[in-house]
């Protein structure tokens, strides 16, 4: 089987669908029943991926959006004349001459459509529906997020495959004592609600602790113009050099990272799953969330919850502080999570994902 993969997000600084895929990657290179395959990865410039498929690349060059998508991917696409397409983020070219497979994540920009600008929001709305109706089968990550794509994308349920992604809990627990550090990672998206983990840092954390620190990675994906660095600019100076703001680091940073915090924070309000919780928790650190439907299912009891309202930043702040000063806080919400864990084994997406290819090529 001759199976094509958009690699696109693997260019660059890969993040959220880029990591997905290339921890599909890595298992598929050590897999015998994906070594029969004849793997080909499309890309408009040089991607990240496991040194066995290094041969494995074609260039195709642009810039890497819809317009890349549609045209010089659908050409490349046409020459070869693949079995079936992975499409691992959202969209995929609606002229494929192939069948293809693709993972939605979430449908945020259909459920919520006043978080994205007019043109953003219907450029994804179109593309991704339509990819949804032209693809074999649709993949995605949560019973959440199969019922939303259902609702919002017209799709039938049984059009929808739940795969859920895999988390890789390190060998030995980080070395050293764990520092005052509330982390966040993710991009910076309005509803993620970062500028109400700033807020209650500032406010309830940083008084409490002077040693706190909060440290935020991602990329700034708010409307033009738009920051978080608001929730900032009323507090003294002391308080400000306590708080730092990264758009992206490098695996060995984010390791070390979670090596030292001692709580992470992720108020998201929509995901289709919600990974970078479940990565702290791999690597000892309890999450605070808030409690939303998804988080129920992604996370059980191995975290703290919080619900969205006026209060919301008083009340994180003081399950911050908590987690910061109390041990036996934070061993209560880690002793839930090898059992959270254990739901979710990138071996096992591997596999399923693959079975997924070959049955929508099998259908051709």
């Amino acid at each position: 089987m001759k199976v094509a993969i958009d690699a696109r997000e693997l260019t660059g600084k890969p993040t959220g669908v880029g990591r997905y895929l290339r921890e599909l990657l890595i298992e598929w290179t050590a897999a015998p029943d994906a070594a029969r395959h004849d793997w080909r990865l499309y890309a408009p410039a040089p991607p990240d991926v496991p040194a066995p498929l290094a041969g494995r690349v074609r260039i195709v060059p642009g810039r890497g959006g819809t317009a890349w998508e549609q045209w010089a991917l659908a050409r490349a696409l046409a020459a070869e004349r693949p079995d079936v397409l992975f499409a691992p983020g959202y969209t995929a070219p609606l002229t494929a001459p192939c069948p293809i497979l693709v993972a939605i994540h979430d449908v945020s920009f259909a459920a919520r459509p006043d978080w994205f600008s007019a043109r953003e929001g219907a450029r994804r709305r179109f593309v991704t529906r339509w990819t949804a109706r032209r693809a074999r089968k649709v993949l995605t990550i949560s019973e959440f997020s199969r019922g939303e794509i259902v609702r919002h994308l017209g799709v039938p349920p049984g059009h929808v495959r739940v795969i859920p992604l895999g988390v890789r809990v390190p060998d030995a627990p980080a070395p050293g004592p764990r520092e005052p550090m509330v982390l966040y990672v993710g991009s910076i998206f309005a509803r993620r609600h970062v500028d109400l983990l700033v807020e209650a840092f500032v406010r309830h954390v940083a008084p409490a602790l002077p040693r706190a620190r909060l440290e935020l990675v991602g990329e700034n994906r708010l409307p033009r113009g738009a920051s978080v660095d608001h929730a900032l600019a009323a507090a003294p100076a002391e308080v400000r050099a306590q708080v730092r703001f990264r758009s992206y680091v490098d695996e060995a940073t984010l390791r070390e990272l979670y090596g030292r915090a001692s709580a992470f924070a992720f108020l998201s309000e929509y995901e289709g799953f919600g990974f970078t919780p479940l990565e702290a928790m791999a690597h000892g650190v309890p999450p605070v969330v808030l409690d939303t439907p998804v988080a129920r299912e992604s996370y059980g009891e191995a975290v703290a919850r919080v619900g969205l309202g006026h209060d919301t930043p008083a009340a994180l702040g003081r399950v911050l502080v908590d987690l910061l000063t109390n041990s036996a806080a934070r061993a209560t919400l880690l002793r839930q999570a090898p059992t959270v864990l254990s739901r979710y084994d990138w071996t096992r997406t591997a596999a399923d994902t693959l079975a997924a290819l070959e049955d929508a090529a099998g259908a051709r």
